[in-house]
């Protein structure tokens, strides 16, 4: 083994970062505290046998077997952790890749197809307009999963950064049911918006923020049926900010709501009334709430309709 070698596989902080783990889960530290624990076993060991075991030797024997016992397990633990963080790391690294190598040719996809729909390469007909139609959806709900495994991926390898600043969430929200206005109405849906007056700013980050009450809005049309009736509230609470959106739509089964944060779970109800969708929305919300300092849940009955809320700390 090389100097540099050497110095690498003795960097502790250097693997962690590589691992891109906190120092207590990163498994030579660990390694490292295990030492400390079976160092202290030892000495603790000596001390209890030599005052009621006459004979050093076997007081010295017993030492060594548990301190090779302890030596063993934590060996095989360290091991088995550094495997798990090695895959962890690999995993996102190959999501980065797929999602940074798929990002390019789906906008081509999407552009050509806009082009051939638009009629200036000459005309086409219905059925090919059709076609093009379902190539063009197709390649949009790739692009948003695509993107979702981006935010996913930098969450759990913490390098998704917030750049947080002062905003009124009540025109973020007002902004967001402009845009999804021509939706709602294709739905059928009614949709009130509820704001106490003068209410504080809150610490968060915009664009997060938005994708966050992007996905809540967007679940509740996707899953109220003709007709329904979505409610948004905000007010203050305390030292935070409440946000809280129901619908009286179709519900989460019980069985189903332990899981609903989870990545990738949909439940299976939902499936019959809308089938799009990547079942990261909800975990990507409890993520970003979580990290801009705030909480989320939701209560729901199937068949009755959902709330879902979250909590954001006020500007002091």
């Amino acid at each position: 083994m090389n100097k540099k070698k050497f110095f690498e596989e003795i960097n502790i902080l250097g693997q962690c970062r590589r691992l891109n783990l906190s120092l207590w889960q990163c498994p030579s530290f660990l390694f490292l505290i295990m030492g400390i624990i079976i160092i202290t076993s030892d000495i603790f060991t000596y001390f209890i046998g030599s005052h009621y075991i006459s004979d050093p030797l076997l007081v010295a024997l017993i030492v060594l077997i548990l301190s090779t016992v302890l030596l063993i397990i934590s060996f095989f633990i360290t091991q088995s952790f550094e495997k798990l963080a090695e895959a962890a790391r690999m995993k996102t690294e190959f999501i980065n890749i797929v999602s940074h190598q798929l990002h390019s040719p789906l906008s081509n996809l999407r552009w050509a197809a806009e082009l051939l729909m638009s009629g200036r390469l000459g005309s086409i007909e219905e059925k090919q307009s059709e076609y093009l139609k379902i190539i063009k959806e197709n390649v949009q709900r790739m692009r948003e999963l695509v993107s979702d495994l981006v935010i996913v991926s930098r969450l759990e390898s913490a390098n998704l950064v917030l750049n947080k600043n002062e905003i009124f969430l009540s025109d973020l929200v007002n902004q967001l049911i402009e845009e999804f206005r021509p939706l709602i109405k294709a739905a059928n849906i009614e949709i009130n918006f509820t704001s106490e007056k003068n209410l504080p700013r809150v610490l968060a980050d915009p664009l997060q923020i938005k994708l966050v009450i992007e996905n809540l809005l967007e679940n509740a049309i996707n899953y109220t049926k003709e007709k329904g009736k979505i409610v948004i509230l905000l007010e203050k609470r305390g030292e935070n900010l409440y946000f809280e959106i129901s619908d009286n739509g179709v519900g989460i089964p019980k069985k189903d709501q332990k899981f609903i944060f989870q990545k990738f779970f949909r439940s299976e109800n939902v499936l019959k009334y809308q089938t799009q969708g990547t079942g990261l929305g909800l975990y990507i919300c409890k993520a970003i709430i979580e990290k801009s300092n705030g909480k989320i849940g939701f209560k729901s009955e199937e068949n009755k309709g959902s709330t879902f809320w979250f909590t954001l700390p006020i500007v002091r």
